[in-house]
């Protein structure tokens, strides 16, 4: 059985305000091109088809054409949501579509019933695990809420129906952030602090794991994967190679994996110097007709430099400002303090630099909790009580640090039966 995989389409997604529907719709053919070229038999793709919860039409349209182009291409097509999805909407009509050769996984509930499909040598079962958000799934799979503790559970459903199947070859997908995999700039983090990464291990067994979350095509240990995302989203995957795996299985399990690269709409370049060498020297000459994020590194900020460098680089999309100041580098702009560090460190370095004192306990847990019910809700595309809730409670009198503590914990009577 030969498999194409795919994951982080993000349909609907800009880069720096430039719209890239067009070089989605791209990918999309081209993924087409190589089912029939390749006679790939499935199309797996491991979750965020779209760049958001609530999808712009042009984006709904363009997913309807592009799975029509796949299934009349000869592959059937599996896919599963992501933390970009709406797991409800993109999971409606799942059933009757399954029967047409489009397989959709959205509900943690169906968890451990595989699709099964055939080739020469017999049955292969795909177990597509939608991304599993604790806070929801934890209730549903009887796991501990955490993203190893839902993974884990979810695995365990796999593994007890596979099983049931003994000699049967396995796939399994999933959205996770696995440790051992390279991040970038573009991905939506998972869990407050950081905690979201969860261990390959969990996957032992299986004869290939297909990825998806993180936007850099990477092999992790084993037989686990990442397709990354077909287009960059930040000048962090400048360097990237994008595409997908071709994978076969023959009789034995996984026989072969192979880079299928993608079509590049426009490279990516990352510039830094002062502005007079910038606009003149031949060095940078092959970097015209990309994407170019510059660094200006004078002494003093020039005038109008946005417009006199895309006299040279028509398509400069992100100016950043570091000035070289008695021979050594300037203290970082606060874009650059807060590069890379998670959610929870940046609202707690804004606390901490606008009043001079760092957060308390109280504070930081009160945080935390907004956090996740702004990662919650924005799943389902539009804010609710969690959000509500939170502000009421910081409006309420002055508490003790524990006493806010007590009454943020989930276990606080009272407490509303949904988690933010």
């Amino acid at each position: 059985m030969r498999i194409l995989h795919s994951s982080d389409w993000h349909l609907g997604r800009s880069f720096h305000r430039v719209d890239l529907l067009s070089a989605q719709a791209a990918h999309l053919d081209h993924l087409a091109e190589v089912v029939r070229a390749e006679k790939v038999d499935v199309v797996l793709v491991a979750g965020d088809i779209y760049d958001r919860a609530l999808p712009a039409v042009d984006a709904v349209t363009l997913l309807d054409e592009g799975l029509h182009r796949l299934v009349s291409a000869g592959s059937q097509v599996i896919l599963s949501s992501g933390n970009h999805d709406s797991a409800r909407r993109l999971g409606f009509n799942s059933r009757l579509l399954g029967a047409a050769g489009l397989h959709i996984r959205t509900d943690p509930a169906q968890v451990g019933t595989p699709v099964l499909l055939s080739d020469e040598h017999g049955e292969v079962a795909f177990h597509p695990l939608p991304y599993l958000e604790p806070a929801l799934a934890a209730g549903v799979l009887g796991a501990e809420r955490s993203h190893a503790g839902v993974l884990g559970a979810a695995l365990q459903r796999v593994r007890a129906d596979l099983a049931e199947r003994p000699g049967l070859r396995s796939v399994v997908s999933a959205h996770a952030f696995v440790m051992g995999g390279a991040a970038s700039d573009s991905e939506r983090e998972l869990a407050v602090g950081g905690l979201g990464q969860v261990p390959l291990a969990l996957f032992e067994g299986v004869d290939y794991v297909a990825l998806g979350h993180l936007h850099g095509r990477q092999k992790l240990a084993g037989q686990a994967r990442y397709s990354g995302s077909p287009l960059a989203f930040s000048f962090s995957e400048a360097d990237h190679h994008k595409g997908s795996w071709l994978v076969d299985l023959d009789a034995n399990g996984l026989a072969g994996v192979e880079a299928v690269p993608a079509p590049v709409p426009r490279r990516l370049g990352r510039l830094r110097g002062e502005l007079a060498e910038l606009l003149t020297e031949a060095r940078f000459a092959a970097h015209e007709q990309e994407w170019v994020q510059i660094t200006l590194t004078d002494p003093r900020r020039p005038a109008e430099p946005m417009e006199q460098l895309r006299r040279r680089f028509p398509h400069l999309l992100e100016l950043r400002l570091d000035p070289q100041r008695a021979g050594r580098a300037s203290a970082a702009g606060y874009t650059e303090k807060i590069a890379g560090l998670p959610d929870l460190d940046v609202c707690c370095s804004f606390l901490e630099h606008v009043r001079g004192r760092t957060a308390s306990p109280a504070e930081t847990v009160l945080l935390q909790q907004a956090l996740e019910a702004a990662l919650i809700e924005s799943m389902e595309g539009a804010p609710g009580s969690a959000y509500r809730d939170l502000a009421a409670m910081a409006a309420e009198s002055p508490v003790s640090d524990a006493e806010l503590q007590q009454l943020l914990s989930p276990k606080a009577p009272g407490r509303r039966g949904r988690s933010a």
